[in-house]
């Protein structure tokens, strides 16, 4: 089977992005893209905890609904949520009602305001963790590498929750630190000249 498909202006896209209508703009506009942002950097990593066990669809299609009920993911308000956020949270429709996850983007907001009082940022802290592009497997044939494996441990020694190594790798994937579009996609080229041009943080 052919690893890409056609989109609509005729040029070929990684297959994933045709399993659902909305994957089309995400898969162009966004996945690969490298981000130093740290609240893109950090709701990434909370909706990536949210999706376990879950489709990405499911999470994209609530995405904006997540950003509403977490305050556009700013982990230093989130920090200072109390039990009664978490009650307010599930009962919110519009997201992921798992009492787990939702105390668990609490837990990791406030490990993530210790860690940006240690390295001065989250990006700065993440982007270390950016694999050698010529130790990477194919594109999308792997699920972990060696760095989402260090990654997570070193989250988790931190005390973050629901940061596992393949969570972590699908979050190194959209955020740039891998360029995991396959040979043939049009956006592979685009994204290896972002990154190119991208200023690693803390460089």
């Amino acid at each position: 089977m052919s690893t890409t498909i056609t989109g609509p202006d005729g040029k070929p896209r990684c297959r994933w992005c045709g399993a659902a209508p909305e994957f089309l703009d995400y898969h162009d506009t966004e996945w690969g893209f490298p981000v130093d942002d740290d609240h893109r950097l950090f709701e990434k990593l909370s909706l990536e905890g949210f999706q376990s066990g879950l489709s990405w669809r499911t999470i994209l299609a609530k995405r904006e609904n997540f950003r509403k009920a977490f305050h556009n993911f700013d982990f230093g308000r989130i920090a200072r949520f109390t039990q009664r956020d978490v009650n307010r949270l599930l009962k919110d429709e519009g997201i992921v009602r798992h009492r787990g996850k939702i105390e668990a983007v609490i837990n990791n907001a406030q490990r993530a305001l210790e860690l940006v009082e240690r390295e001065g940022s989250l990006a700065h802290f993440i982007w270390r963790y950016e694999p050698d592009a010529k130790q990477l497997a194919k594109p999308q044939t792997a699920s972990t590498s060696a760095e989402s494996v260090a990654l997570s441990k070193d989250l988790k020694k931190q005390g973050w929750k629901f940061v596992g190594p393949t969570t972590v790798y699908a979050f190194m994937q959209a955020m740039g630190l891998i360029n995991d579009h396959v040979e043939g996609c049009a956006m592979r080229e685009k994204i290896a000249r972002a990154r190119k041009n991208f200023k690693r943080p803390g460089l």
